[in-house]
């Protein structure tokens, strides 16, 4: 099999996992504290973590990484962004929101435009500010008809945008540099559980099912699995086709949000979604056509 078309598969499995199985996942532990999970999944991921990092020889590369007090910094700074991120996912998922991080993550590659924009001085098109344009009149529209702004999917796009932007900074391995993320937070996550085990609050073992129990332990796979297959995609095709392949996460949380969870989806929100697939249809083929004009 060709390396691109691996590259091809790859991508598929990874945003398949973090569009449809991850939503699936922290519905099944929604009964548990939203930041209790963020811990598990936290402490989890170091476990997980840690033997793809013998079996890739990376250890001395983290070591590298951990002497380096720039790249820690900005290290620090993505953890709080990340793990943030996750936190609104966690809540949003276990609150019947899967259709705003459905949109938050569609509205992402604008967002990521703006930010390249604003602190990397990158060109912006006539194409790309016109589905910029059409996104804000999307949020408009919801802020009208619905009363409030969309702010889970603001929150989930702004995040996630400004932990790529400080992992662009620091260019480091998207699988140690999460590893050194998650070791942070590590000895927090342990000392605030501990807390909740003394204090008879703790959803693992104490106050859970042993399905439920069971399930927790499986957050580190469920946060490194599909990294795994995206560094996997990452290395065989091009960093703008794995662009495209992104859209299939949002896609599919939004068909699980509406034809499985029968979250509420009237005409207004339709709408705000086709103003939002415009944008990206604009976008997309603005990015088409940039990468053939260079060929």
């Amino acid at each position: 099999m060709k390396e691109e078309r691996l590259g091809h598969i790859y991508a598929t499995l990874a945003f398949l996992f973090w569009g449809g199985l991850s939503p699936v996942y922290f519905k099944e532990v929604a009964g548990v504290d939203a930041f209790e999970i963020l811990l598990y999944r936290i402490i989890f991921s170091v476990f997980t973590l840690l033997p793809f990092l013998f079996l890739k020889k990376e250890i001395k590369l983290l070591f590298y990484i951990l002497r380096d007090f720039r790249k820690v910094k900005y290290l620090f700074a993505s953890t709080f962004f990340v793990s943030l991120n996750w936190l609104i996912f966690i809540w949003a998922i276990g609150n019947n929101k899967i259709l705003e991080t459905s949109l938050g993550y569609y509205i992402n590659p604008l967002v990521n435009v703006v930010l390249g924009f604003l602190f990397f001085s990158e060109r912006v098109s006539k194409y790309q500010y016109l589905a910029i344009f059409i996104a804000f009149i999307a949020v408009l529209y919801q802020l009208v008809t619905l009363g409030h702004i969309p702010y889970i999917a603001f929150s989930l796009a702004l995040s996630f945008g400004i932990y790529g932007l400080l992992r662009k900074k620091i260019n480091v391995g998207s699988q140690v540099g999460l590893f050194v993320e998650v070791l942070l937070l590590f000895p927090f996550s342990l000392g605030y559980l501990i807390y909740l085990y003394l204090n008879g609050n703790m959803a693992f073992i104490q106050n859970s099912s042993s399905y439920t129990s069971f399930m927790l332990i499986l957050a580190g796979l469920v946060t490194v699995v599909p990294l795994l297959f995206f560094n996997s995609a990452a290395t065989r095709i091009k960093l703008t086709t794995l662009g495209f392949f992104q859209y299939i996460a949002p896609t599919v949380s939004f068909l699980l949000a509406v034809f499985v969870y029968k979250e509420e989806f009237n005409l207004d929100r339709l709408i705000t979604f086709i103003l939002i697939w415009i944008a990206l249809v604009i976008f997309s083929l603005d990015s088409f056509i940039k990468r053939k004009s260079s060929r």
